[in-house]
Formats: structure tokens, C-alpha cells, sequence
């Protein structure tokens, strides 16, 4: 099955939605999942890589960059728990954006969700800044696009935050460590498992 409608604002395939008790980064969860959204049945397995290496994120602004039925907001909201943060989550898919509101909500959690021009005008408008960006990004979506689509949330990374990002290695993972590192940003291989590369990337 084509994978495009993952990457669609309104995927064309018919909504199905599915319950499910899930465990993500050691808690379990009773999510809704769907059709039409990334890993729509499951916790993929670069995802479960990511979760599995990343520490804990500093108190502050957290962001999940493609977050499709929320996961990793699940898990950020887990892990910041107790602490002033506040965990955003962004995708252009909306029906991810509706699915993660939802999970965040079942789990007792408020979690802003935004495409990516709401979300840059929300950043921009309020003047914030992340301290924390986790994310498996969408690499399908072609290399230029993806370029622009990490320097876009890098841009909003504080100087003492960081960015960890999950990419297999067959899909480009070494090549585009060394494109950030080009581009100013450090990067620190912290982990390699199961064929993907787990990255911090700092200022």
C-alpha cells in the first residue's frame, strides 16, 4: 500500500479506528488508532528505538515532529510529568493531529496539536523556544523536503535544548547526520539498534 496518504493534510482513505493498550517507553496506554496515519496499528519500530535510548527531556517546551497518532507526545507527556512543561505536537496530517489530541486527552493529558503553519506562527507569535525535539521523521517524503522540514523546527531549538531524531540507516541516516553537521547544528551518534541510527543534535 502507497504511503502517501500518511503524508496527505486529509488522507483519502477511509477512516477506520481501532482501541488498543500499547506500551510506550514502559507505560502502558489505551490509545485509538486509525487508517491513513502512520503506523496506524502499532508503536513502529524506529519509534520503539527512539523511546528506547532517548533520557529524559529537560523541564520546558517539548516538541514531537510528525506525530502522527502520538506516541512520542505520549511519551514526552509521561516523561515531563509533574514538571512547568508544556508538550506541542506537530503534522501535517490532520487526522494524526485529531488522534493524538485524543490519546493525549485519554491519558490525562493536555497536548496542543498544530499543522506546521499554525504551529511556526504560534512560535513565532509568542516568541518560544524548544528545549526539547524528539521526532522520527518522515524520510519518505523525500530528501529536500526533509531538509527543510528539520531546519524549520531546528530554528526554534534554545541553546541549551536538543534534538533527537531516529532515522534508519538504509534510508540515508549517516548522510544526513553529516548534511546537519554541514549546516552547523552538533550531532552525536547516541545510539545504533535494529538497522536505525538515534541522533542529538544541538546548537
Amino acid at each position: 500500500m502507497s504511503q502517501e496518504h500518511y503524508f496527505s493534510a486529509t488522507p483519502a482513505v477511509e477512516l477506520t479506528k481501532h482501541v488498543r493498550t500499547l506500551n510506550i517507553r514502559g507505560t502502558e496506554h489505551q490509545v485509538t488508532t486509525a487508517s491513513g496515519v502512520f503506523s496506524g496499528g502499532r508503536v513502529d519500530l524506529g519509534t520503539q528505538v527512539l523511546l528506547s535510548h532517548v533520557p529524559d527531556p529537560q523541564a520546558g517546551l517539548a516538541l514531537d515532529v510528525g506525530c502522527g497518532w502520538g506516541p512520542i507526545t505520549l511519551a514526552l507527556c509521561d516523561a515531563l510529568k509533574g514538571s512547568d512543561s508544556e508538550v506541542l505536537a506537530v503534522d501535517i496530517n490532520t487526522r494524526a493531529l485529531e488522534l493524538s489530541s485524543e490519546n493525549a486527552k485519554t491519558a490525562g493529558y493536555s497536548v496542543a496539536t498544530f499543522t506546521p503553519e499554525q504551529l511556526e506562527k504560534y512560535l513565532l507569535d509568542n516568541d518560544l523556544k524548544l528545549r526539547t525535539i524528539w521526532s522520527n521523521p518522515p524520510v519518505r517524503i523525500g530528501k529536500q523536503a526533509l531538509h527543510e522540514l528539520l531546519l524549520k523546527w531546528l530554528a526554534f531549538l534554545a541553546d541549551d535544548g536538543a534534538a533527537w531524531l531516529v532515522v534508519q540507516r538504509n534510508l540515508g541516516a549517516d548522510s544526513l547526520a553529516k548534511w546537519l553537521s554541514a549546516q552547523g547544528w552538533q550531532v552525536e551518534k547516541a545510539a545504533s539498534s535494529k538497522g536505525f541510527r538515534v541522533f542529538k543534535v544541538t546548537r
